[in-house]
């Protein structure tokens, strides 16, 4: 089990939350690579969102093509870097190799892929052509994976494109929302950076479109406008003690990390209240930056939480203890509305339905509350678009082209999808391009 000190400076910051796939070296790879018996029927590639050749960009990292390896890449997925990182490889194009079927250990494909896009981006490779001018302009809500990979579709396709980003930096979730140990903030910039530099979109950074002026502006201007807005603030459990200091929404607290580094404090013992992805993160992290006692609180059984076994088994490596079958009734706070601990009652599921324990309930002390309770939707910010659909639980409805019930707006990523991965948004947005390219055609 991994114990870390409270990280001072930027060093011991990075030294705790050390990456956890570094980069491979030409050696690495060239051994790796040898590895992949290039199946004909590559479930790999089926297991890939955006549908990457991967035995092909395996096979020219063998031979000394990594240039060709990148742009095979790149073809299919404009993050691929980002995506080599974030992406739960595991899962999915590791999930599927058949060497799991062998018990032999996977191809180390994600890692392949950062090694090829790495290059790529270092090197400024010219992998990318923008389309010739149509004469036609479109604006793209977000510069996060969705915003980022339709922009790129659409230059390549000969549009004009502004992305308009609310906040400072572009990338979304894989800067403000990914633990820090999966990919660093220059990773997540330098990817962009790239891309911008080759396809020539614009981004309009702290320049956020929340207001019907907003929005009727841009569909005057514009001949199609994309919303890869994603998802909104973390929901609130609506307990008492929500409000009390130190007591934070996981997306928050990840993302106060990302940009204050090793300026973020945490007590001596987190609870961290999840059964998610995001919550495995937030208590890894928590741990990291020195917190001696992090607890995981889950209102059903191990078994059922959803995060990736994989993820929970990262969280435990550095120390997290898992608290299950308890649900949280109250934040207990001191008289200087400090949080010191969490009220919980044990649960236990009757005839299918999870019920609470009567006269179970016992407090958890603590000095931080992290609520990984997923994000609220963007009904806020959606309502101020005339007839655009939203489901029953605010998720923009769209058709195959990704585009809304009202004709000039397309959407994918997050606030379509409800919460998926990297991966998903950017393979969504690509075809969400095409739709507009068929659109406006």
């Amino acid at each position: 089990m991994a114990e870390f000190k409270r990280p001072t400076n930027t060093q011991e910051y990075h030294q705790n939350f050390e990456q956890e796939y570094p980069l491979m070296n030409d050696t690495e790879a060239y051994y790796e690579s040898s590895r992949c018996l290039f199946c004909y029927d590559a479930p790999c590639i089926t297991a890939c969102p955006t549908g990457i050749d991967i035995p092909l960009f395996i096979k020219q990292i063998n031979s000394g093509n990594v240039k060709g390896a990148a742009q095979t890449i790149y073809d299919a997925n404009y993050m691929g870097n980002a995506c080599g990182k974030v992406c739960p490889t595991k899962v999915l194009c590791e999930g599927a190799c058949v060497y799991n079927h062998q018990k032999v250990k996977p191809i180390d494909i994600g890692r392949l892929q950062n090694y090829a896009t790495s290059q790529a981006i270092a090197n400024k490779a010219a992998l990318f052509t923008v389309g010739e001018d149509n004469g036609k302009k479109v604006a793209v809500i977000g510069a996060g994976p969705a915003g980022i990979s339709c922009a790129c579709e659409l230059r390549t396709l000969g549009y004009e494109v502004d992305i308009y980003e609310a906040k400072s930096k572009p990338s979304g979730l894989t800067i403000y929302g990914v633990a820090p140990y999966k990919i660093t903030n220059e990773e997540a910039l330098d990817e962009v950076a790239y891309l911008q530099e080759q396809l020539d979109f614009a981004i309009h950074y702290n320049s956020p479109v929340g207001s019907s002026e907003d929005f009727n502006q841009l569909a005057q201007t514009y001949d199609a406008v994309f919303l890869g807005v994603g998802l909104g603030a973390t929901r609130s459990l609506s307990l008492a003690g929500e409000d009390l200091a130190n007591c934070f929404g996981a997306v928050e607290f990840i993302e106060e990390l990302r940009m204050k580094q090793h300026e973020v404090q945490v007590p001596d013992k987190v609870v961290v209240i999840g059964g998610g992805n995001t919550a495995m993160d937030a208590a890894s992290e928590s741990a990291r930056l020195g917190a001696s006692d992090v607890v995981l609180a889950y209102r059903r059984r191990k078994e059922s939480k959803s995060a990736y076994e994989f993820e929970y088994d990262l969280a435990k490596q550095v120390g997290v203890k898992g608290l299950f079958n308890v649900s949280p009734v109250e934040i207990v706070g001191d008289d200087n509305g400090k949080v010191t601990g969490v009220k919980f009652i044990r649960t236990q599921v009757v005839d299918g339905k999870l019920t609470n324990i009567a006269g179970s309930e016992f407090v958890e002390p603590c000095g931080m509350v992290i609520k990984a309770t997923g994000q609220s939707k963007q009904k806020g910010l959606l309502q101020f678009i005339g007839d655009v659909e939203l489901d029953a639980k605010g998720r923009i409805v769209v058709n195959e082209a990704f585009q809304t019930s009202n004709a000039k707006y397309f959407a994918s990523g997050d606030a379509v999808n409800g919460g998926a991965e990297v991966v998903n948004a950017v393979a969504e947005a690509k075809v969400a391009a095409q739709g507009i390219h068929a659109f406006l055609s």
